[in-house]
Parts: C-alpha cells; structure tokens; sequence
C-alpha cells in the first residue's frame, strides 16, 4: 500500500482496517506493507500507535514518487505518494492494483481476500482438493 502519511483522515481509517486484517494474512504466509514518505520515526510511531504487526517502508529521500508515478499532486505541504494498492505474486509480479485517491478506489477487505485467494490459488498446485496432489 502507497499511503499519503500520518497526518491524513483517510490514512488513519484504511490502514486501521488493515490491523483487522494483519491476523488473517499472518496464518496465510501472506504479508501486508506500507509505503509512505514519512520518516522513519514518525512511522514508527504511527505503526505502533496502530498496534500494526506488518512492515512500514519509508521513502523520505522522495526516491521512487516519480519512479512509480505516484506523486501525489493535491497536497504539496506533505508531498506525498498518491494512495495506491497493489496485491503481487511472491515474485512480485503485479495480480491487482486499486486507485486509492478517492477512498471508495481503496480495496475493501473482501477484494483483499479475493486477490489473495486467486494468487494462491495459482501458485499452489496442492490447492485443488480432487486433483489427489494433497501434501
């Protein structure tokens, strides 16, 4: 997740949601991650105010906005990356992506789940029950 930081409304709310979810994607070997230009420190703190367990990535130095073409264009104080979602294979292929600048664009816990349920699915050859390939 590309999250704008701290200091946004929308921010704190998502990423509260996603603590709900940290449970399930622990006993699925499946890991959740969030990208911000906040600093270390404040994320962090952020993180542990949250009770998240998952990793927060910082990108201070601004690197990878242009890179990734998620600058944030609506909040120049800040200069944030816009919010973004992206749900990868392990090889880090992209599966699905989800605009998060409007809130509603942001993947509800059930697409999450959608999404990792097809990336499993595909790489799991024991996933299928009848194909008698059980391990």
């Amino acid at each position: 997740f590309f999250s704008r930081g701290w200091w946004c409304p929308k921010e704190q709310r998502y990423l509260r949601g996603l603590v709900a979810l940290q449970d399930e994607f622990e006993v699925a070997y499946s890991k959740l991650v969030v990208v911000s230009v906040d600093p270390p420190e404040t994320q962090a703190a952020f993180r542990a105010g949250l009770g998240a367990r998952f990793t927060f990535l910082s990108d201070a130095e601004r690197h990878y906005l242009d890179e990734l073409d998620l600058r944030g264009t609506t909040h120049p104080v800040h200069d944030p990356y816009r919010p973004a979602c992206f749900t990868l294979f392990p090889d880090l292929r992209v599966h699905g992506e989800y605009n998060g600048y409007w809130f509603w664009g942001r993947p509800t816990h059930e697409e999450l789940r959608r999404d990792m349920r097809a990336i499993t699915m595909a790489i799991r050859p024991d996933w299928d029950i009848s194909s008698g390939k059980l391990s």
